[in-house]
């Protein structure tokens, strides 16, 4: 028997150490094989289950997995987090549920359904021309992305890891639902003060811009400007007459620009960008504001602006 070329006998290895980490968790439980939510029907506030029949004994963390990373589901971090936290609250009831337990194997399951989902994407759609079904691969890849920045695994999978990298870099893979209605992108700005830390991002997709601000001329050391924030009138007039303020405002609406035009051409839903200073009350203020006048002008592009600071004080 030929050897492997190294890079498939390196997979070949991974998809071993993987199988084997799977294998490891309790298979004792019905398994659905399809929990999906276009297998799940609602009557009467009451939910009824379809498609069963390839049903068999299995690991608890696939279905729940392949339900809450269905790929056109499109479930947002948090609200999968939600669900995940109500389904093994629930479960409890029925069962001595070791919680550790079962969050030590489950986004190894979850990758393994988005890896069946995409094998089956790109099958139906590449081999049997059933182009619907490349609609939900950037949608896969989404969640494929989610996972790489924010799930560590038990164990280590090098050559898969730099092949799920790869995916989610293709710009031809990310473009196969450009015939889909666009999707739009939402922008949020974020003004702090780095005494208190980065802004936390809540939307999965890893962080974004931060620009720090501190090397600008600091207005809140006079005292006129004390009292006021960087959407106030004198305090606009006094940063609008800096140069510095002017070259800066533009590289960083330039480099912003250029990653809304990428991630609008492949269908992302998240951008993040962050202005610090030493109060969060003037500097970042003014422009987080400036940036977002800028952005609404551009179509298909929703701006969130947050005044960290302020709005702690406010609450």
């Amino acid at each position: 028997m030929p050897a492997f070329p190294s890079t498939e006998q390196a997979l070949e290895d991974d998809f071993s150490r993987l199988t084997k980490l799977l294998l490891s968790a309790g298979r004792d439980y019905f398994l659905y094989r399809d929990f999906q939510s276009r297998n799940i029907m609602l009557r009467e506030a009451g939910p009824f289950f379809v498609d069963y029949q390839g049903g068999r004994k299995g690991a608890l963390q696939y279905d729940i997995a392949s339900l809450l990373y269905d790929a056109k589901a499109d479930l947002p971090p948090d609200l999968r987090q939600q669900l995940l936290d109500h389904y093994l609250d629930s479960l409890a009831g029925y069962l001595d549920l070791d919680r550790a337990g079962f969050m030590h194997y489950y986004y190894a399951y979850v990758y393994v359904r988005i890896m069946q989902a995409l094998g089956a994407y790109g099958f139906r759609g590449f081999y049997e021309r059933k182009e619907h079904f490349l609609q939900s691969v950037p949608y896969a890849l989404k969640n494929l992305r989610w996972l790489l920045h924010n799930v560590e695994l038990p164990i280590a999978l090098p050559t898969l890891t730099e092949a799920f990298k790869s995916m989610v870099a293709s710009d031809k893979l990310q473009g196969l639902n450009s015939t889909s209605q666009p999707e739009r992108l939402t922008v949020r700005i974020f003004s702090f003060s780095f005494h208190r830390g980065l802004p936390q991002d809540e939307s999965g997709n890893g962080g974004g811009f931060v620009f720090d601000g501190r090397s600008l001329p600091n207005p809140g050391r006079e005292e006129r400007f004390r009292a006021l924030t960087g959407k106030d009138a004198p305090v606009i007039d006094y940063l609008n007459q800096q140069e510095s303020v002017h070259q800066f405002l533009a590289s960083a609406m330039s480099l912003v620009d250029a990653s809304v035009s990428t991630y609008q051409s492949r269908g992302f839903k998240h951008l993040m960008v962050s202005f610090g200073c030493t109060g969060g009350q003037h500097r970042s203020v003014y422009l987080a504001e400036q940036l977002a006048k800028h952005l609404r002008a551009k179509d298909g592009v929703e701006v969130v602006v947050h005044h960290r600071e302020q709005e702690q004080l406010d609450s």
